[in-house]
C-alpha cells in the first residue's frame, strides 16, 4: 500500500530533488514516512550502519531516532543536525501537513572532523561490540564523508530551501513554529530577568510596562509592542506559574486592552472589534500556554497594522516615516516643520492629516514619545531629573516636569 505522504506530495518530483541532491552534494539522501521506514533512498547505506545495527536495543532503532529528529525538526520549524547511535551525523527536514509530520527527508550519515579510534571505542563501550565487529568498524571508517561544520551549514539551509514548498501550507507552518519557539525564548528570558531580579512574586503588577505597550500600539510600533508584550507574558508565568486559565484570562484582558489602544490609535472600531472577537472564540478552544501566547502576539501585530492601514489612502505611509522619524529624533529639537519636511508635505496639511491619522496633535504626540521615554530612564537608571529632561529633548526641567504630570498624574520625582 503506498504511502499517504504520496497523496500530498509528487512522487516524480521528490524523487528528482533528492537525486539531484544526492548527485551535488555526494551524501546519501533519503525519504521515511512518519513510522521511520524509508520511502525513497539515493546513495547506498553505509556498511558501518549495518553493524551497528545488529547491536541496538529494540526498543531504540534507528527508525525510532529518525522519527525523534523529524518531529524535533518540525518543534523547530526548520532543519535539525544530529547524531545518532554510531555518532554519526545527520541532517533532518520535517515533510508537514495541517500541523502533522507526514515524514521527513534525511541527508547523511557524514562526520564532521576526521575519524579516530575514540568513534569507535565510544560506540563499543556503548553496546559491548565483538572484536570482528569491532575491526570491520575501523576499517569502514574511510568510508564514511567528511563535511567540514560551515559546509554542514551550507547544506542544512539547502535542504530547507529545496524541499520547504514542497507541500501546500507546510513552509508557512515550519515559520510559525520558528516565531513560537522565538517568543517562548524571549518569555523565558523575561521569566528568568524576575527570577534572578529583586521581584517578589508577590509583586503588583508592572502597570508600566502595560502603558508602554498600549503608547506602542497607538503609535504602530510593531516591533517593540511585541517585546514589551513578551516581558508582560513572563511577568505572568513568573507571578502566576502555568496555570493554563489564569493565562487565558489575562490574555482576553490584554486583547480587549490593545483592541481599544489601535481604536484609539486610528483604526476602525468595527474591524478591531471583528479581530478582538475572534481571538476571544479561538482562546477557548486552545490547550497549549506556547499557543496563547503566539496567537496574542499574531493579534497584536494585527492591531499595530490596522492602525495606520485601516483605509486604503496615501498618508498612512506617510504617516509611518513621519512618526519613524519622530522616534529616531525626539530627543533633539524637532517641530512640526522639520518632520513636514522630511516626508515632503506643507506644514499645515500635514499637521491635519497627522491628526486625523494618530488621534493626536503632533506636539501631543512628540510629548507622548519623549515622556515613554523618560519614564523608562526613571525607572531603570540613577539620572538626575534635569539629565533626563534634557536626555529626551525638553529645554528645560520645569516645562518637562509640568508635561510628565499631564501625561502621568505624577512629578518625576514621585514617578521614580
Amino acid at each position: 500500500m503506498e504511502s499517504g505522504l504520496y497523496q500530498i506530495v509528487e512522487k516524480q518530483k521528490l524523487r528528482e530533488i533528492l537525486e539531484s541532491f544526492h548527485i551535488c552534494m555526494g551524501l546519501p539522501i533519503q525519504v521515511i514516512d512518519a513510522n521511520g521506514i524509508i520511502l525513497e533512498s539515493y546513495g547506498q547505506t553505509s556498511h558501518y550502519c549495518r553493524i551497528i545495527k545488529k547491536y541496538l536495543p529494540t526498543d531504540d532503532s534507528c527508525e525510532k531516532v529518525h522519527i525523534r529528529a523529524g518531529q524535533k525538526a518540525m518543534d523547530l520549524g526548520e532543519t535539525y543536525i544530529f547524531s545518532c547511535h554510531a555518532n554519526l551525523n545527520h541532517i533532518v527536514f520535517p515533510l508537514i501537513n495541517n500541523n502533522a509530520l507526514l515524514g521527513s527527508v534525511l541527508a547523511g550519515p557524514f562526520l564532521m572532523d576526521e575519524p579516530d579510534s575514540t568513534l569507535v571505542l565510544g560506540i563499543d563501550r556503548r553496546y559491548n561490540l565483538s572484536t570482528t565487529s569491532l575491526l570491520d568498524l575501523y576499517e569502514e571508517l574511510d568510508s564514511i564523508k567528511v563535511v567540514p561544520p560551515s559546509t554542514v551549514t551550507h547544506i542544512s539551509r539547502l535542504l530547507y530551501y529545496l524541499f520547504s514548498d514542497l507541500i501546500a501550507e507546510s513552509k508557512q507552518q515550519l515559520i510559525m513554529n520558528q516565531s513560537k519557539l522565538r517568543q517562548q525564548s524571549k518569555i523565558n528570558e523575561s521569566i528568568q530577568m524576575y527570577k534572578s531580579g529583586s521581584v517578589s512574586e508577590n509583586a503588583s503588577y508592572p502597570i508600566e510596562l502595560e502603558n508602554a505597550l498600549i503608547t506602542k500600539v497607538r503609535t504602530g510600533d510593531s516591533q517593540q509592542a511585541k517585546a514589551i508584550l513578551n516581558d508582560l507574558l513572563g511577568y505572568v508565568f513568573f507571578a502566576e506559574g502555568n496555570s493554563l486559565d489564569i493565562v487565558k484570562t489575562r490574555s482576553m484582558e490584554l486583547c480587549s486592552l490593545l483592541s481599544r489602544a489601535a481604536i484609539e490609535g486610528g483604526a476602525t472600531s468595527d474591524n478591531i472589534l471583528k479581530i478582538n472577537n475572534q481571538y476571544l472564540k479561538s482562546l477557548q478552544s486552545m490547550r497549549s500556554l506556547d499557543d496563547i501566547c503566539f496567537k496574542l502576539q499574531e493579534t497584536l501585530g494585527t492591531f499595530t497594522e490596522y492602525t495606520f492601514n485601516y483605509k486604503p489612502n496615501k498618508n498612512s505611509e506617510l504617516i509611518k516615516k513621519a512618526i519613524q522619524y519622530i522616534a529616531r529624533n525626539f530627543a533633539s529639537s524637532i517641530s512640526l516643520e522639520d518632520v513636514a519636511g522630511h516626508v515632503h508635505l506643507n506644514p499645515a496639511y500635514f499637521s491635519t492629516v497627522f491628526k486625523q491619522s494618530t488621534g493626536s496633535s503632533f506636539k501631543e504626540y512628540l510629548n507622548m514619545v519623549r515622556i515613554e521615554e523618560s519614564k523608562r530612564l526613571l525607572a531603570n537608571t540613577s539620572y538626575s531629573v534635569i539629565d533626563i529632561a534634557v536626555a529626551t529633548g525638553f529645554e528645560d526641567q520645569s516645562y518637562f516636569s509640568k508635561v510628565f504630570k499631564k501625561y502621568t498624574g505624577l512629578t518625576p520625582k514621585q514617578y521614580r
